[in-house]
């Protein structure tokens, strides 16, 4: 509904607002769009080489301090040659009385309470010592599978640990404790050192809440796991009990054993950290989702978000108010400027800025306002002096370069070139204060030059490389005066034929003295010769015609030439005025000849108030 509208608007892409708006979203909204979002993903990255760098430190002082734990538990059964009592026990035979039996496991379980429950870790949860068919014990928790006639006595005389300790897990011996907690059985041989007999084989309980006390400084997330498992996988440890005793199927597919890594995709990726232990060869892992670790980052992410649309939201309010209040002058002096054209004379500019747009408005409403005024002037006067100087005050401005030049203006703007559009407000605002400050019929010569310059140079800056002009003054002449308004109707005349039919049009203006055969005085001569499409024979011989009668013509194609000789023609006599050579399709030459006024000649003129300008100037010719 919305875009249906915009596009029943005119033109509305090509609005200089409409461009503003444009320009101000590639300037701020984007960059800071990709600013933000480059940042959250550097910030992202970061907490990621973070965890992948420091995690398996953690887990590496983790792993050693377990080792560390077990490696004590392992020496514990050394303990036992503390006690000679013990000793001499485990060495008789099994084969006694139930007396002597029972008397013996008394002091054996005695002391197993005594050393390695009552004095020892408190992680330890029960002693398990066989011995020659015998079993003695000592247990924190009441358990089950164990007794004199298990299947299992014969770890009392025929294993072979060769002195090391061996890691039992609880699916793999059929104990279990009361509440069943989780734990690891260390097994390890009794060795007789007298007589290096085996006297027997030790299982010592260990509760896993010495894991959990050495890992207690972990940050546990309800989505992050934690697990500790042998070479072949199987679990050891877990922060979810169920999974103790499984395997970890995914072991061999892991890149690494040390260090960290990605796994899976999008929502679904974690961040998985392994050390594996020198000593026991156990690995300890750490996985966590990557969705948890950015979790902070994306609801600060969100706010930001937030406030960023809040911010685009009110700074793009306020350069739609901008763009429009910068655009609305402009557009409101290109509409009365379409008025002004078609013959409208009576408009008002409205704009009390004190900027570029402001001085061209109140040049604007000076100009109007000095048009009115000399229209109304001249219908006092007679009827030949009232259409000259009117049409010489039309063209001093042509409307329909104002507007080109206007829609030049508003096309640097949209484009950003900020000196371009100070240098054309400049040179448009020059050439309007010539025609508006200076109120005489006649100027300096070099203020009329200056005046044609301003013109070529905005045309240039308009077609670029496809114009080139010189101009050339010889001798003293600058100081001379001439007719105002002759020599920019005759330029614009070769821009705009010439530059129809010509990629690049070169103008050359010369200025200088030389003798008149009509006149028989030295008079002033202006030759302006362009490298155009030329004239046909027959629209020249028309041209000529015309030019030859004294009265201005209408505002067409012959208006600027015609127009100028003709106010030539009336203010300084038929032997004044315009010759026109041309060749067709190779260029034109307009030569204007002027008789010379001197400073002192047109100060005597300018006394001379609400005289006949044909009869003032003829009148200094004479003198």
């Amino acid at each position: 509904m919305i875009s249906r509208w915009l596009f029943r608007i005119p033109s509305w892409k090509n609005k200089l607002s409409t461009r503003l708006i444009v320009f101000y979203c590639m300037l701020t909204v984007i960059p800071i769009s990709l600013l933000g979002a480059v940042s959250y993903m550097q910030y992202t990255r970061s907490i990621v080489e973070q965890i992948g760098e420091y995690m398996p430190r953690f887990l590496s002082l983790a792993n050693d301090n377990i080792a560390f734990h077990m490696q004590e538990f392992s020496e514990l059964p050394s303990l036992l040659f503390n006690s000679d009592r013990v000793l001499s026990i485990l060495r008789h035979d099994a084969y006694q009385s139930r007396s002597t039996l029972n008397q013996e496991q008394f002091v054996v379980n005695s002391y197993l309470a005594r050393t390695y429950l009552d004095s020892g870790s408190p992680d330890i949860i029960g002693v398990f010592l066989f011995s020659k068919n015998r079993l003695f014990y000592s247990s924190r928790l009441d358990f089950t599978g164990l007794d004199d006639s298990n299947a299992l006595l014969p770890y009392g005389q025929d294993l072979e640990l060769g002195g090391e300790a061996k890691i039992l897990l609880p699916d793999e011996f059929p104990l279990a404790f009361v509440n069943s907690p989780p734990y690891l059985l260390i097994m390890k041989q009794i060795q007789d050192v007298d007589n290096r007999k085996s006297l027997g084989t030790m299982l010592i309980a260990v509760q896993l809440t010495f894991i959990d006390n050495i890992l207690r400084h972990f940050d546990h997330n309800d989505q992050a796991d934690l697990w500790l498992m042998d070479g072949a996988g199987k679990i050891i440890y877990h922060t979810d009990e169920q999974y103790i005793g499984t395997v970890d199927t995914e072991l061999a597919r892991y890149p690494l054993r040390n260090g960290s890594f990605r796994r899976g995709g999008g929502k679904d990726e974690w961040i998985i950290s392994l050390s594996t232990s020198g000593v026991t060869d156990w690995i300890l892992a750490h996985s966590i989702p990557l969705k948890i670790l950015t979790e902070k980052t994306d609801r600060a992410r969100n706010v930001i978000i937030l406030l960023f649309f809040c911010i685009v939201l009110i700074t793009s309010l306020l350069a739609v108010s901008y763009a429009i209040k910068f655009t609305r002058p402009i557009t409101k002096l290109s509409r009365l400027m379409r008025q002004v054209e078609a013959g409208r004379f009576y408009v008002n500019l409205e704009i009390e800025s004190r900027d570029e747009v402001g001085i061209l408005a109140r040049s604007f409403n000076s100009m109007m306002k000095t048009i009115r005024e000399l229209i109304q002037k001249n219908f006092e006067i007679k009827l030949r002096q009232k259409e000259a100087e009117l049409y010489a005050l039309q063209s001093q401005i042509n409307p329909h370069f104002m507007y080109n030049t206007l829609e030049t203006i508003n096309m640097a703007v949209e484009d950003g070139k900020s000196r371009t559009v100070v240098e054309m407000v400049t040179l448009l605002g020059r050439m309007l204060r010539f025609s508006l400050s200076n109120r005489s019929r006649c100027v300096r010569i070099r203020d009329e030059v200056q005046h044609m310059r301003d013109f070529l140079m905005i045309q240039k800056i308009r077609f670029s490389n496809r114009l080139m002009f010189d101009i050339t003054l010889k001798g003293d002449i600058e100081s001379c005066y001439t007719p105002k308004f002759i020599l920019q109707p005759i330029v614009e005349n070769a821009v705009k034929y010439g530059l129809n039919t010509r990629k690049i049009l070169h103008i050359h203006v010369s200025i200088g003295k030389e003798l008149g055969a009509r006149s028989g005085k030295e008079d002033i001569v202006f030759r302006i010769r362009d490298d155009g499409p030329g004239i046909p024979e027959e629209k020249l011989e028309q041209l000529e015609q015309s030019l030859r009668s004294d009265v201005p013509v209408a505002r067409d194609s012959e208006f600027g030439l015609s127009n100028v000789n003709a106010r030539i023609m009336l203010m300084l006599g038929p032997e004044y005025g315009l010759e026109l050579h041309s060749v067709y399709g190779q260029g034109t030459e307009v030569v204007i000849r002027i008789p010379m006024i001197t400073e002192l000649e047109m100060a005597e003129l300018t006394e001379k108030l609400g005289g006949d300008a044909h009869g003032e100037i003829q009148g200094i010719n004479r003198g």
